[in-house]
């Protein structure tokens, strides 16, 4: 399935000034992340949003929204909105600014980090040596009366 490509470069423009932001084709579409955590994508002609648990709701009320259902089973969270619902600029600027406010409210993933620290050439940390404890001294045996 392709992907729209004139909603993927209107999408991108909306993202320019994003940091730790990373682009990657999956599902026969294209998805946007935010320091390893997906904000929003175009799956044929529609985008996808996460809003996250808070606005889901409200999400689904706004025109052309509707549950999002890649797999056969809603994904709470995740709106779908058609094309109807992002062809005006604010609007999809609208949408956009909540996939990214729910993705950036989220910890950084590890691979992210990972990578984050590699380009900022931070300090590796080096765990400390582990000490080995003192051999155990065996008593000697008590020798009791009436015992040869």
């Amino acid at each position: 399935m392709a992907y729209s490509q004139e909603l993927a470069e209107r999408v991108r423009d909306e993202l320019t000034a994003e940091k730790d932001l990373t682009e990657r084709e999956m599902f026969g579409g294209v998805g946007f992340m935010v320091a390893g955590h997906m904000c929003c994508g175009i799956i044929g002609d529609e985008l996808m949003v996460r809003v996250g648990p808070d606005l889901y709701h409200d999400a689904l009320t706004r025109p052309d929204a509707r549950e999002f259902d890649f797999t056969g089973r809603p994904m709470k969270g995740w709106v779908t909105v058609g094309r109807g619902g992002v062809s005006d600029d604010a609007d999809l600027e609208m949408w956009v600014r909540l996939g990214l406010a729910f993705a950036r409210s989220l910890p950084p993933k590890a691979k992210s980090a990972k990578k984050a620290a590699v380009k900022k050439k931070a300090p590796v940390k080096k765990k400390a040596p582990v000490k080995k404890k003192a051999p155990v001294k065996k008593k000697a045996p008590v020798k009791r009366r009436g015992q040869s």
